[in-house]
């Protein structure tokens, strides 16, 4: 086969896969039977759990065209590889968006339509109508092969490469029975099925993990070695495990499947291509469907774009946010083709016309006698909403250092259970034990030196964080991101509703009259202004409605509106229909607005009332908001226009903008005030109510006089500035993203703490590239900002000039920087400077203006810095930060928040440093188990080898005591210590290999190494001392014969295993004490969790098993001795066991101490070279940036990318003079 090149699906997408294709193989099949009967099924095992290895085992790669199997690989840093099985589907065309053509032919005749005329003709012509359509199905979206590019496609809906001109010309009159059924075999049910697995398909899966067949394993072993009450134990630990675990994993399904099942089957009625209205079921839509709103409202089970009418939405589920939106109609822009050029429709872009998946519709408006109808544009698992639960279903595994390294820990316990079972082998061989015994006790060894109970010890200290976590209102559905927060160096904070309020209160006004700024006004409602152009502006440029009698929409608007003292009022659906037109809605002042001594002008005032004729909603791309209304008896109708300041004064005649504009606007934003300006126009007496509903929002918004402004107050929450302080101190950096103006965001960040006063703040304003000129950025120091003199410049929307001083940057170097940017020049900067995007992100504090997808960007910026990022929003518009982030808090409990990891109940950051203080404690939990059951289980392979050189072993009721008894119990509770009590500004180890833990576990190894092989030799050297047999007498002849009678009967069980013998007594008394003195040692608390004693459960236990294990060991019980197999020793030589224990613990607890404090300054002077260079690569740039002259950028220059052709990130410094 000639090699093919490498393909990919999804390419340049997140989840971008590489392809490679196969065909089944018979003799590479047979092989593989062979080996799996041959190697009693492990084989198949294997094969199960490495999809690649089984493909590659099983089948022969061939070209992607041909093949009947797909491997698939990700190009992420995880490398993932899965398997699909390709499918054949006969079908009439290759492309579900073109017509096939025996379609086109039916329909052009006018016939009804059938695929073929007759039952001998379809026979006939079967082979040569349908193309045979190959497709595969992964993570619930089917991939096509495409010809074009050669490889394998999803499918897409109409939501890319069409044109807004061809929705409205091409796809607006609906689908022939035909067409949809033919489009329906590419796009499959229109639902978005989430399955609940049943548990016995996830009971295998389970059991199936490698831990688990391991532990099956281990208890095969040890029943076959009779180790019958152990092997139970076990048994029982791993049911509960596994019951617990498949409890939780179908409770998050279910609970998955009842989100999305809610509403997901509903009743809608569509347009046929002949005009005629059908009514199907939801799953049976497909793109290109023309589908009706109803007036009563639906909740929508596709995203479609809207051709006619008006909507009213609720998108909390998508954006967290419960203010309703209103959507209009997608413009047509062949009716006026010179206002807006055809552009291609995407619904990120035109979302103001797009009702998206899970959507709820509360009402619609429309012209009677026209419906309210919308195209859907994806269906399924493509929609917006699909999309969401695509990736709770399937999310990106987490990489964490800790469960990295808790592999290789493992792959060198493994390494030491090999030295073990040749050293077993080796010394039974030579001993001449028989075949069987090698067998078993070569392969004992391996299941003692991994510890089966690793799993369920290392998830008790989550568990225990998860349930205080609950207590304190933050829940978690991603249990092992709770380590990860111990992590934690770096936090994204969204600025309202996060760390301000959500509300905006109106602060003031400020108007404008012939050009000149008048003093700021408390209030908008003052007799003086109730007919004033102002208030009338602040009436109507608004995009609040009515639901049930209540008012509601955007909370600015209704905060502005109810300022003012209005009413608004709408037309009921009866008026609308009477009129043959959309009734305008209707503002007035209301009765107490109007002062009671002048009664003759009452009437007159009480007319006054204006209706809103047409709204142009607001967009966060225009940055403005218009509407045309007009008053009650007036000819001519106003144009109102809302927005960024700097926007409406771009669009108004330039000599109605006051010369001290940009002044003004910059003090107020500079306090952190929200400013909105406001405009009006009267536009010509020629423009009929019909032009007004068809002229394009351009020819109103133009010419317009300025009118002032409207300061808007965004307050600080009461903890936000103490919370930040607490980050600040702990050493965890905070980052401002804010969809809001920048300079409102520099003045939050500096409220509250996050820039210091003293800091410096250069802005870098990115410029793409334009007219031939490269892509550039200009440095701005946005605290060296000029006094505004009397001559302003004209205002450009675009760029507002900020005026500079020239100044020492000497002081920069010694006070801190900070950098700041909007959206659009973080977008400029990652395409165009990636080089710089490092740098920036290192002292990157406020970003303003960020979409959405931006906001994901800069988090993973900041991870590919080496940063662990924490994000806390409020659910509207964080979504995707939420999930990419290391640690996602939501302050949203609504449905968008099931993407964030975690949910605080409280909408407050205060959640924050309580969710980092638990990771740590966590954390340090995870360390301290698998620390402490790394010792176990060394310490009994080190007393099970010395044993095995005797030939003799631990017995089974000694296995038991110390695994259930004193492991589990110390496990269980060691976990149990509360998080410290404030953050410090030390973090934990992120990874297990990291020197001082190492030292830590290499050092209490060779310790219990020491006295265990002391006491196993010492106790050989006492004068009393004979190999152990029935008859032996150390203590004195009436035990010995009590102990030999007691033990007659098993007596050739005995003498089998050779259990009883001084050499294990003793190392059973030292091992036993071994584990309680490292469980102590290790049990770490500040700074990261509560001291020891503070754990009451933890030190009752510990303190219960060292007072019963002295006391059988200096007062022995006959039944007990006979229970655990012990012999009988001398009383001198308990003691003697006695010393040896407090030695160890002494030494132990010294060798700790010296590890915690010198251990760190030990290694790196042993490794002195290495330590230099930081790991993470945020700390090597700041390090090489402390040395760079030309770092920070010096104000008044410029930097430009090379070339503006080639996207390399490579530029050059530019000084402006």
């Amino acid at each position: 086969m000639e090699k093919e090149e490498k393909k990919f699906v999804n390419k340049a997408e997140e989840d971008e896969m590489e392809i490679y294709g196969y065909d089944l193989c018979r003799w590479k099949l047979v092989l593989v039977t062979v080996g799996v009967i041959c190697s009693g099924g492990f084989l198949l095992l294997l094969l199960y759990w490495m999809p690649q290895w089984r493909v590659k085992a099983t089948c022969k790669r061939t070209m992607l065209k041909d093949c009947e199997v797909v491997l698939l690989r990700t190009t992420d840093e995880f490398k993932i590889w899965f398997c699909a099985k390709v499918r054949i589907m006969p079908s009439l065309g290759a492309n579900p968006l073109q017509n096939p053509n025996p379609i086109v032919h039916k329909v052009s005749n006018g016939h009804a339509v059938h695929f073929c005329e007759s039952a001998a003709e379809e026979n006939k012509n079967d082979l040569k109508k349908y193309l045979p359509i190959r497709y595969f199905t992964h993570h619930s979206v089917r991939y096509f092969w495409n010809d074009s590019v050669q490889s394998f496609d999803v499918v897409r809906g109409l939501d890319e490469s069409t044109f807004c001109s061809s929705i409205h010309n091409e796809h607006s009159i609906g689908l022939t029975k035909g067409m949809h059924d033919y489009r329906k075999a590419f796009y499959g049910v229109n639902e978005i099925a989430v399955k609940v697995p049943s548990i016995f398909k996830l009971l295998i899966k389970e059991v199936l993990n490698p831990f688990y067949i391991f532990q099956l394993f281990s208890v095969i072993l040890w029943i076959t070695d009779e180790y019958h009450y152990y092997a139970l134990a076990i048994v029982i630990m791993s049911v509960i495990s596994i019951v617990s675990s498949l409890y939780t994993i179908r409770k998050q399904y279910v609970m998955l499947h009842d989100m999305v099942a809610a509403h997901s089957i509903v009743r809608v009625s569509v347009c046929r291509g002949n005009q005629e209205i059908e009514e199907i079921l939801s799953t049976d839509l497909v793109p290109g469907d023309i589908m009706l709103i109803p007036s009563n409202g639906t909740i929508m089970p596709c995203d479609a774009v809207l051709l006619s009418g008006t909507c009213i939405v609720n998108e909390s589920m998508l954006t967290g946010e419960s203010v309703p939106v209103t959507k209009i109609n997608l413009p047509n822009p062949s009716e006026y083709p010179k206002a807006m050029g055809d552009e291609i429709y995407s619904p990120e872009v035109h979302k103001r016309h797009t009702l998206f998946c899970g959507t709820n519709v509360i009402q619609t408006r429309f012209y009677t006698g026209e419906l309210v109808k919308a195209l859907v544009v994806r269906t399924g698992f493509s929609t917006a909403k699909g999309q969401l639960v695509r990736s709770i279903l399937y999310p990106k595994p987490t990489d964490f250092k800790l469960y990295r390294d808790a592999y290789l820990f493992l792959l060198s316990l493994v390494v030491v259970a090999g030295i073990g079972f040749l050293y077993t082998v080796v010394n039974s061989i030579l001993n001449e034990v028989p075949a069987h015994t090698i067998i078993i006790e070569s392969l004992d060894i391996i299941t003692i030196t991994v510890p089966p109970a690793l799993p369920a010890a290392m998830t008790a200290g989550i568990v225990y964080a998860q349930r205080r976590l609950k207590k304190i209102g933050i829940f978690c559905i991603s249990p092992q991101r709770i380590n990860i927060c111990g992590q934690l160096n770096l936090v994204c904070f969204d600025k309202t509703g996060t760390l301000t309020e959500d509300g905006l209160d109106l602060w003031g006004i400020q108007r404008v009259e012939n050009a000149r700024f008048l003093l700021p006004e408390e209030r908008a409602c003052s007799e003086s202004l109730l007919k004033s152009e102002f208030v009338a502006c602040m009436a109507t440029c608004h995009s609040l409605t009515k639901i049930e009698g209540v008012l509601s929409g955007d909370p600015l608007d209704l905060k502005m509106f109810e300022a003012i003292g209005w009413i608004l009022e709408e037309a009921t659906e009866e008026e609308t229909a009477l009129h043959n037109r959309i009734m305008p809605t209707v503002v007035r002042p209301s009765k107490q607005l109007f002062p009671e001594s002048k009664q003759a002008t009452n009437q007159e005032m009480t007319s006054y009332e204006i209706g809103i004729v047409r709204q142009f909603p607001f967009s966060s791309v225009l940055q403005r908001m218009c509407v045309v209304a007009r008053v009650l008896g007036e000819k001519r109708m106003d144009a109102y226009m809302k927005g960024a300041p700097e926007v409406i004064a771009s669009l108004c005649k330039q000599e109605t903008v006051p010369v001290d504009f940009e002044c003004v606007l910059e003090e107020y934003t500079k306090q952190g005030f929200r400013v909105i300006a406001l405009a009006h126009r009267k536009l010509e007496s020629k423009l009929t109510w019909h032009k007004v509903q068809t002229i394009n929002r351009d020819a109103i918004e133009s010419n317009m006089d300025f009118m002032g402004l409207i300061i808007m107050q965004n307050k600080l929450k009461q903890e936000t500035p103490a919370v930040l302080e607490d980050l600040h101190k702990a050493n965890i950096r905070t980052v401002m993203v804010t969809g809001d103006n920048m300079l409102t965001a520099i003045s939050v960040a500096r409220d509250c703490g996050m820039i210091l006063p003293q800091d410096k703040v250069i802005i870098a304003e990115a410029l793409p590239p334009k007219d031939g000129q490269a892509a550039r950025i200009n440095w701005h120091y946005a605290d060296t900002l000029a006094k505004c003199t009397s001559s302003s410049p004209a205002i450009n929307s675009e760029d507002i000039p900020v005026k500079l001083v020239h100044e020492s940057l000497e002081d920069l170097q010694m006070t801190k920087y900070h950098f700041a940017m909007n959206g659009k020049s973080f977008a400029v900067i990652l395409e165009h400077f990636q080089d710089l995007v490092p740098k920036l992100v290192l002292h990157g504090t406020v970003f303003a203006r960020m979409a959405p997808d931006q906001k994901t960007q800069l988090v993973e910026a900041l991870q590919n810095v080496d940063y662990y990022v924490g994000m806390c929003g409020d659910g509207a518009n964080d979504c995707g930060a939420l999930k990419r982030a290391h640690g996602g808090i939501s302050l949203s409990e609504l449905e968008a928040s099931v993407a964030s990891p975690f949910t605080s109940r409280t909408p407050s950051i205060s959640c924050v440093p309580k969710l980092i203080r638990e990771g740590r404690a966590a954390l340090i939990t995870s360390f301290c188990v698998f620390k402490f059951m790394a010792l176990y289980s060394i310490i009994q392979y080190i007393s099970v080898t010395l044993l095995y050189s005797i030939l003799s072993n631990l017995g089974d009721f000694q296995f038991l005591f110390i695994d259930l008894a004193i492991i589990l119990v110390v496990v269980f509770t060691m976990s149990l210590n509360p998080a410290w009590k404030e953050l410090v500004a030390r973090r934990p180890p992120s990874g297990l290999i990291s020197g001082p833990l190492l030292c830590s576990v290499l050092s209490q190894i060779i310790i219990c190494l020491a006295f265990q092989t002391f006491g196993f030799f010492w106790v050989k050297q006492q004068s009393w001392y004979e190999p152990w047999t029935t008859e032996s007498d150390a203590c004195n002849v009436l035990d010995a014969t009590n102990t030999s009678s007691a033990q007659h009967g098993n007596e050739t069980l005995h003498d089998e295993h050779y259990i009883k013998n001084y050499e294990n007594t003793t190392l059973f008394f030292i091992s036993s004490f071994q584990y309680l003195i490292v469980a102590i040692v290790f049990s770490k608390g500040k700074p990261f969790r509560q001291p020891c004693y503070k754990n009451f459960l933890f030190v009752i236990s510990v303190i219960v098993l060292y007072v019963f294990i002295f006391f059988i060991m200096l007062h022995p019980v006959e039944s007990i001795d006979t229970f655990l197999e012990l012999v009988c020793v001398p009383y001198e030589w308990r003691l003697r066991i006695l010393i040896i224990v407090i030695l160890n613990a002494i030494v132990s607890v010294l060798t700790e101490e010296a590890v915690d404090r010198r251990g760190v300054c030990f290694l790196s002077s042993l490794f002195g070279c290495r330590e230099k260079t930081p790991k993470a690569k945020y700390m090597h740039l700041a390090q090489e940036l402390l040395v760079d002259p030309e770092w920070p950028p010096k104000p008044r220059t410029t930097t430009e990318a090379k070339v503006p052709s080639q996207e390399n990130g490579s530029y050059q410094i530019i000084t402006v003079t």
